[in-house]
């Protein structure tokens, strides 16, 4: 795709941060639609508008043609996420421990789901070719609606609740707000960070982003009430999970960098490469979060999985322009994972249950939010710092590892900071259990917000 659409090597990361940027800054406005106009149809529409997404960047014969796919692609995954999660309430909420296993395996799929991606993009890369990658949404969404629209007895119909308001001028302030910001990060090693274009672009994002926060104090159906931010539990729940995304959606993007561009694997082989991390994240989600987090609670597991992360991103670090995947990458990655692994789901699971009983799908929305946010502009960030320390040299190996090293500490560096915010602002003492923000049809028809 570098190739044939001409993306530089700092500008490669739009192709992901387009669709997270759309995603994460629509999810609220995707909820309150939800909320509004039923999850059933709300599904339904986020499947289309994906579908036509994934045919604009199947198509794209340009660079920014191909983005622009990407973040039409953002929008369908915005309106299916807090749809799917209410629809998710809905078949399993009556049963305490068939929600915790639901919630387990919805969780899972958001980490491991990403880099199962990277493998099975690969796989169609190498054997037919990259708009395969966007082409394959086409059958599958078509599927999906079909099944949604005339197998009615697989998904239940959510009333809609009349009433209120759409805020769409703060989805449009948040979302450009995030796409500036993001956006001048990024370009801030080419056009200088105390030039005058840099300040004043980020002067600009930051004046979105309050205007975000003014907006919601005067709308009538405000996307995020502020108030809920005096929850115990639930800011630094927030804070963890942002420094979560910022840490681990890096390392697999500059991991497959280096397997490619260092290590010199095709894109099949740089795919197959993250198998053992999606193998692990998927396993110990299913089988092990739950209990452990029944027996410890959310603070010891998110504070030590991001150590544990912060561990496998140093050892990523000492990866060398001669390196292996034996030596280099494997053991690294999977202390890694295991990291993300331990921390992911409590994060979850003490945002979702810091809330009111009444407020439980809009906080699982900002955390899921957060999350987004928090990838994109870590991304962002550690592409800067990695281009800056000689990443931008394709072809130059000891260049490419040295930028690819700085961005390992620097997202070890990251998930400590997590790690340390975890430990010295979150209680102790364990938060409500998960089942019971919402184990009843009417509490499933009250979620806001997308887990």
């Amino acid at each position: 795709m570098q190739r044939d659409l001409g993306f530089s090597q700092g500008d490669l990361q739009w192709v992901f941060n387009a669709y997270v940027i759309a995603f994460g800054g629509l999810l609220l406005l995707g909820g309150r639609l939800s909320d509004l106009l039923g999850a059933r149809k709300v599904f339904v529409a986020g499947w289309s508008v994906l579908i036509a997404g994934s045919v604009v960047a199947a198509a794209a014969q340009s660079a920014w043609v191909e983005v622009a796919g990407r973040a039409v692609q953002g929008v369908g995954g915005a309106l299916i996420a807090p749809a799917s999660m209410t629809l998710l309430m809905m078949l399993f909420g009556h049963t305490p421990k068939e929600l915790v296993k639901a919630l387990a395996l919805y969780g899972a799929a958001a980490p491991a789901g990403g880099t199962a991606g990277v493998f099975l993009g690969g796989v169609f890369t190498q054997w037919a070719s990259w708009p395969w990658v966007f082409i394959i949404y086409i059958p599958i969404g078509i599927a999906t609606l079909l099944a949604t629209l005339l197998a009615t007895g697989l998904l239940p119909a959510v009333a809609a609740r009349r009433g209120g308001g759409v805020d769409v001028l703060g989805a449009a302030a948040v979302t450009a707000g995030l796409a500036l910001t993001v956006f001048t990060v990024v370009r801030a090693p080419e056009t200088g960070w105390a030039t005058a274009q840099t300040i004043l672009q980020l002067i600009a994002g930051a004046t979105l982003l309050a205007a975000f926060v003014l907006i919601q104090r005067s709308a009538r159906s405000p996307l995020m009430p502020l108030g809920i931010w005096r929850t115990p539990g639930l800011g630094v729940s927030n804070l963890a999970m942002a420094l979560l995304g910022a840490a681990w959606i890096p390392m697999w993007y500059f991991l497959n960098l280096y397997l490619q561009q260092v290590l010199g694997y095709g894109a099949f082989a740089s795919g197959a490469a993250l198998l053992p991390m999606t193998g692990l994240l998927m396993v110990f989600m299913t089988t092990a979060s739950a209990r452990l987090l029944g027996r410890f609670g959310p603070k010891p597991l998110i504070t030590g999985g991001l150590l544990v992360l912060a561990a496998g991103l140093v050892w990523l670090s000492a990866a060398r322009p001669s390196g292996s995947f034996l030596v280099d990458v494997l053991p690294a990655s999977l202390v890694a994972a295991l990291g993300m692994a331990l921390a992911y789901i409590p994060t979850l699971m003490a945002a979702m249950s810091a809330a009111p009983q009444e407020q439980a799908g809009l906080a699982s929305g900002i955390v899921n939010t957060t999350y987004q946010v928090g990838s994109a502009l870590g991304l962002a960030a550690l592409t800067a710092l990695a281009t800056s320390q000689g990443a931008g040299a394709l072809g130059d190996l000891s260049a490419l590892t040295d930028g690819f090293s700085a961005a390992f500490l620097a997202a070890a560096a990251i998930a400590a900071a997590g790690a340390l915010a975890t430990l010295a602002l979150m209680r102790a003492k364990p938060q409500r259990p998960p089942t019971e923000t919402a184990t009843t049809e009417g509490a499933a028809q009250r979620q806001h917000a997308p887990n």
